[in-house]
């Protein structure tokens, strides 16, 4: 049995769902979780029902904004007191910038954006997509610990039946250390939706939107279901979109419960960034596009009459 901790990021008064995902995955470890900052009390409930043992809210001077050099240096100093044998955390946009420097710090093995693992005793072995997605690899960690492993939003599903338990929680003080660098503001954008690749529901337009302005009809639906709104390249290089909404072998992977692609023809670069989507929608004109190969479900069609209708559907299912 291996002394695991899960490094947790906040959205809101809840913890990321990835992080619920990690806790279904290590029962019968004595499992810790840590924040960088107050832990909501919605938040804690969530952490023990799913496992957590002990829930640590990091404190101290100079973590009141994000400093990777601060959280690095602050998260160090806590786990080798700790004395754990591996570290989780999600593959998110501060996951993946964070935890390589923590490991560094440790002269330790990683294993980024891992889709699936199990823990036999206290030895891990993880899955992780190469090529985009074209092969997979195991992925074992060997050398001094802890270990670190970053795992990929949406990609285990969460345990359908948590165990309802107890957990400790308590603050903890860190040292940020000496920062030569320090971020001095972050600008949010004005979306309070996930980012595209925690998103469990994605809207994706592509060329057939025509324009910027008609990706209202998008928004309009994602409203309705909690979705977050993507583009495809080609909606992106042609101007009606911004990079960071594009989904692709040059944009962001993702894997969302359910993926509704609108006008998009499927090319294998938008292909590799949304195939391991639980539910594929397709929406397109052409019988013959290439993402109907890969769609659970499709539809012949407009996407400007199809896609009103949904949102319509979903309002009068969802009592909108």
């Amino acid at each position: 049995m291996a002394k695991i901790l899960v490094f947790t990021e906040l959205h809101g008064t809840h913890v990321k769902g990835v992080t619920l995902e990690i806790l279904g995955k290590l029962a019968g470890h004595t499992v810790e979780v840590a924040a960088i900052g107050a832990i909501p009390s919605e938040a804690t409930a969530d952490l023990a029902k799913y496992g957590a043992s002990k829930i640590h809210s990091l404190k101290g001077a100079n973590l009141d904004k994000y400093s990777p050099e601060g959280y690095a240096n602050a998260l160090h100093g806590f786990i080798a007191a700790g004395n754990f044998d591996y570290v989780f955390a999600g593959a998110t946009s501060l996951g993946k910038d964070l935890l390589p420097r923590v490991a560094t710090k440790f002269d330790a093995g990683m294993a980024s954006e891992v889709t699936n693992f199990i823990m036999e005793g206290d030895q891990f072995s993880g899955t992780r997509p190469l090529f985009a997605g074209k092969c997979f690899a195991k992925v074992e960690l060997t050398g001094p610990r802890p270990h670190f492993v970053t795992v990929r939003p949406n990609a285990l599903g969460l345990n359908a039946n948590p165990t309802s338990g107890a957990a400790s929680a308590n603050d903890t003080a860190v040292d940020a250390g000496a920062i030569t660098a320090m971020i001095k503001e972050i600008v949010k954008g004005a979306s309070e939706k996930l980012d595209l690749t925690e998103a469990n529901i994605i809207v994706s337009g592509g060329r057939a939107m025509k324009e910027a302005a008609n990706f209202k009809i998008l928004d309009e639906l994602a409203n309705v279901i909690g979705a977050t709104v993507g583009a495809s390249r080609a909606a992106v290089d042609s101007g009606f979109a911004p990079h960071a909404m594009q989904v692709g072998q040059t944009g962001k992977t993702v894997a969302p419960t359910l993926y509704i692609a609108c006008g998009i023809s499927g090319a294998i670069q938008h292909l590799a960034g949304m195939r391991t989507s639980k539910v594929i929608v397709a929406i397109n004109t052409d019988p013959d596009a290439p993402i109907f190969t890969k769609a659970d479900y499709g539809i012949v069609g407009d996407l400007f009459t199809i896609v009103p209708l949904l949102t319509q559907e979903f309002k009068n299912l969802l009592g909108k």
